[in-house]
C-alpha cells in the first residue's frame, strides 16, 4: 500500500516527489536508521563504575552490604571488592540478574563468611572466580548448583576464616561439577593438614597453590598415616605445579617422594622457604630434584643441622647427610623404659603373690632363724663373761689341769 502510494506520488509529477512520496521516503529512512542503531544499554548500578559498553562493572570500596542489583546482563567482568558483604545466600548472588556472558567474577576482600547453595549457579560462561581475602567458615557443597560449570581458575588465597573450613571447601570441590578447573589457590590459610582426597576429583587441575601455610607433612608423612607413602595426598593425575613454599616441611618421606615420582614424573615442586633438615631423610628428595624438573630447587637451603645451615641443598654431598639418631633413640628408649617398668611391676606382683601363698612357711622360717640367732648370741655372751672374769678363768685353768 505504501509502495502504491509512493508510485502514485511519483507518477503525478514526473521528475519530482509529491508530499506523500516525500513523507513515505522519510519514514522508510527513519525505520532503517532505527533498525541499524543498537538497543539502549542497561543503566549502570548506582554505586558502581561501568565501562562503555558495560562489559566491565566495578564496585570497589563502596561499603556495600549486599551485591548490588541491576547489573547489566551483558557484563563479562564483574569486580566487587573491598566491601562488607557477609553472606552470599543464593541461589544466585547477583540480585537475580541474568548474567549469561559473565566470564570473570571477583569477590575479593568482602568479609564473606558464608556461601549458600546455588550462589554461583546459572553462570554458564564463568571461567575465573576470586574469593581471596575473605572469612569463609560455611560453604555449601551445592554452591555451584547441579549443572556443570566451565570454571578454570578458583582463587581461595587467605579466604578461610578458620582452617577447618577447608573440609567444607573439599566437599564443595568433590560434589561440584568442575571438569575444566585448571588452577586452585589455597595459599595463606594457616592449613596444618590436608583432608584425604581433597583434590582427587579435580581431574583437569594443573596448578595447585598451597604456599604460606603450616603444612609439616604430606600424605604418608602425616602422623597416623601408617607410612602409606603419600597415598592420602591423592593429587590430580595431570598436576604440573605444586606450590608448597613457606610451609613447615622439614623432609618428605621416601614413600611420598617415590609416589610423586611415579605418578607425576614432570611435576614442578616448589619448596622454597621451608625449614629443610639436611640429613639422610633428604636423600630421596634430593635425588628427585637433581634428576627431575627442579622447580625452585636452586633456591633451597638447609635449616638444620647447624653445620649445614644456609647451605644450598643442591651443593650437598651424600657423605654430609647424616641420620639424626637422637630423636629415634629417644623414642626407642622411651618405649624401652615403659616396657621395663611393666615387666618390673609384673615381677613385683608375682613376688608378692608367692610371699602371700607361703606366708606360714616364711613365718616359721623366720622363727627358726630368730631362735638360731638367739642361741648363737647366748653362747657368745657366755664365753664373753668367762673371758672377762679372772676367777672364772683360773677356775677353768685348774679344772683343765
Amino acid at each position: 500500500m505504501l509502495v502504491s502510494g509512493y508510485q502514485q506520488g511519483v507518477s503525478a509529477r514526473p521528475g519530482s516527489l509529491s508530499p506523500l512520496g516525500t513523507g513515505l521516503l522519510l519514514l522508510l529512512l527513519l525505520l532503517l536508521l532505527l533498525m541499524s542503531c543498537p538497543p539502549p544499554a542497561a543503566p549502570c548500578p548506582l554505586p558502581c563504575d561501568c565501562s562503555t559498553p558495560p562489559e566491565t562493572v566495578k564496585c570497589v570500596n563502596r561499603e556495600l552490604a549486599t551485591v548490588p542489583s541491576g547489573i547489566p546482563g551483558g557484563v563479562r567482568s564483574l569486580v566487587i571488592s573491598g566491601n562488607r558483604i557477609a553472606r552470599l545466600p543464593g541461589p544466585g548472588p547477583l540480585g537475580g540478574s541474568p548474567l549469561g556472558q559473565l566470564v570473570n567474577l571477583s569477590l575479593r576482600a568482602n568479609r564473606i563468611a558464608a556461601v549458600g547453595a546455588g550462589a554461583f549457579a546459572s553462570l554458564p560462561r564463568l571461567q575465573r572466580l576470586d574469593l581471596s581475602e575473605n572469612r569463609l567458615v560455611s560453604v555449601s557443597p551445592a554452591a555451584f548448583g547441579s549443572a556443570p560449570c566451565p570454571l578454570r581458575e578458583l582463587n581461595l588465597s587467605r579466604a578461610l576464616g578458620e582452617p577447618s573450613a577447608l573440609e567444607q571447601v573439599a566437599a564443595l570441590l568433590a560434589s561440584a561439577r568442575l571438569p575444566e578447573l585448571r588452577s586452585l589457590q589455597l595459599s595463606g590459610n594457616r592449613l596444618s593438614s590436608l583432608p584425604p582426597g581433597a583434590f582427587s576429583g579435580l581431574g583437569s587441575l594443573r596448578h595447585l597453590g598451597l604456599a604460606d601455610n603450616s603444612l609439616s607433612a604430606l600424605g604418608g608423612d602425616a602422623p597416623g598415616a601408617g607410612g602409606g607413602g603419600g597415598s592420602l595426598l591423592q593429587l590430580p593425575p595431570q598436576l604440573e605445579t605444586l606450590d608448597l613454599r613457606r610451609n613447615a616441611l622439614r623432609a618428605l618421606a621416601n614413600g611420598t617422594v617415590s609416589e610423586l615420582r611415579r605418578r607425576h614424573p614432570d611435576l614442578r615442586l616448589r619448596l622454597a622457604g621451608n625449614p629443610l633438615a639436611c640429613d639422610c631423610r633428604l636423600e630421596p628428595l634430593l635425588a628427585w630434584l637433581r634428576h627431575g624438573r627442579p622447580g625452585d630447587a636452586e633456591s633451597l637451603v638447609c635449616a638444620s643441622p647447624e653445620s649445614l645451615r644456609e647451605r644450598p641443598v643442591l651443593q650437598l654431598r651424600a657423605a654430609e647427610l647424616h641420620c639424626p639418631l637422637q630423636g629415634d633413640m629417644e623414642s626407642v628408649l622411651q618405649t624401652s623404659y615403659v616396657f621395663l617398668g611393666i615387666v618390673l611391676a609384673l615381677i613385683g606382683v608375682i613376688f608378692m603373690f608367692v610371699l602371700y601363698l607361703n606366708r606360714k612357711g616364711i613365718k616359721k622360717w623366720l622363727y627358726n632363724v630368730r631362735d638360731a640367732c638367739r642361741d648363737h648370741m647366748e653362747g657368745y655372751h657366755y664365753r664373753y663373761e668367762i673371758n672377762s672374769d679372772p676367777r672364772l678363768t683360773n677356775l677353768s685353768s685348774n679344772s683343765e689341769a
